[in-house]
């Protein structure tokens, strides 16, 4: 079991990925909607691992990326892209992602990323 935050602008992307993570087992101590919001709730909540979506508004998900590893180099953030997005993808792990999930979100491949995430 991991607590997990969530960092997604789409409040559906959210609820479908939150639901995925507690049938698994997982808890999810809270939901962000940008990267700075992210930022600012890992420093409250400190989860285990943070998924954090690429595309948002006010701070994308690789900037909200740089700023939790800037102030928390341990933390463990998986990126979820769309498909095609191969740059945006080398962009993350390079500034310290660990795992990516590419949408539309499959549950088992979703837990098998957060599975494998907590063994590390």
């Amino acid at each position: 079991m991991a607590n997990i935050l969530i960092v997604d602008d789409s409040r559906t992307s959210r609820r479908v990925l939150k639901d995925m993570l507690e049938r698994n087992g997982h808890v999810v101590v809270a939901e962000a909607t940008n990267g700075q919001e992210g930022f600012n709730d890992y420093g409250k909540y400190n989860p285990d691992i943070v998924t954090m979506d690429i595309t948002m508004p006010v701070m994308d998900g690789i900037e909200g990326l740089k700023l939790i590893h800037k102030s928390y180099p341990d933390a463990k953030v998986v990126m979820i892209t769309a498909a095609g997005q191969n740059e945006k993808v080398k962009e993350s792990l390079e500034n310290g992602a660990i795992e990516f999930i590419t949408k539309p979100l499959d549950e088992d491949k979703v837990i098998a990323a957060i599975d494998k995430v907590m063994k590390k």
